[in-house]
């Protein structure tokens, strides 16, 4: 048996594209099953459904319904999907129909702006303007009384703040536009696969 590398895969998917698999309708005879508010995902798959865009608020830039960092959207199952209700009829989908509401993460913000916290750290970072406006008026008092550390502070802090290493004291997270630049902390747990690196 023949033992590919990671390259050769990647390079063969994107020679070769697998055919877009096409969606498979739910009939009621498959034991597609539908309730009142909600519809059984298991029964549903990739491209049977769609779901609509979070409605994003323009204060926070985060999904309006946001609460504990879970937003939910209305999902709109293909047309002709047939569901059996709780109640025993049968429905029949035209794809303007909301089947159910899934779950997306969002992020707890309280009113600080990235861009701002930037914008502080570059022009006014060596009088600790940034810190101050961060929350942290301790460090920036210092900051202050010692002009920024002598500039090697007022540069530390800027990279801290540009790469969202340093946010908010409060704990939440910055304001970022919806669709722009945020960064992700990636992190290791005993729960995380790595994958085994198979050597050629």
């Amino acid at each position: 048996m023949q033992k590919h590398n990671y390259l050769d895969t990647m390079l063969y998917r994107l020679l070769f594209p697998a055919p877009k698999p096409r969606p498979t309708p739910c009939h009621v005879e498959t034991g597609c099953r539908c309730f009142p508010t909600e519809v059984c995902l298991p029964s549903f798959t990739l491209l049977t459904y769609k779901c609509n865009d979070p409605k994003i608020d323009e204060s926070t830039q985060e999904p309006e319904n946001c609460r504990d960092m879970t937003a939910w959207v209305e999902c709109l199952p293909a047309p002709n999907i047939s569901c059996r209700l709780s109640n025993g009829t049968v429905f029949r989908f035209s794809g303007d129909e909301v089947g159910f509401n899934k779950s997306i993460p969002c992020r707890n913000v309280s009113g600080y702006s990235y861009k701002v916290a930037v914008a502080l750290s570059l022009f006014l970072g060596w009088l600790g303007a940034d810190r101050f406006y961060l929350g942290y008026p301790a460090l920036g008092l210092l900051k202050f009384c010692t002009v920024g550390f002598c500039g090697i502070g007022t540069l530390i802090d800027f990279i801290l703040i540009a790469m969202q290493i340093v946010g908010p004291a409060d704990g939440s997270n910055y304001i970022v536009d919806y669709y722009g630049a945020r960064l992700t902390r990636l992190s290791i747990t005993n729960e995380t696969f790595r994958k085994p690196h198979h050597s050629l």
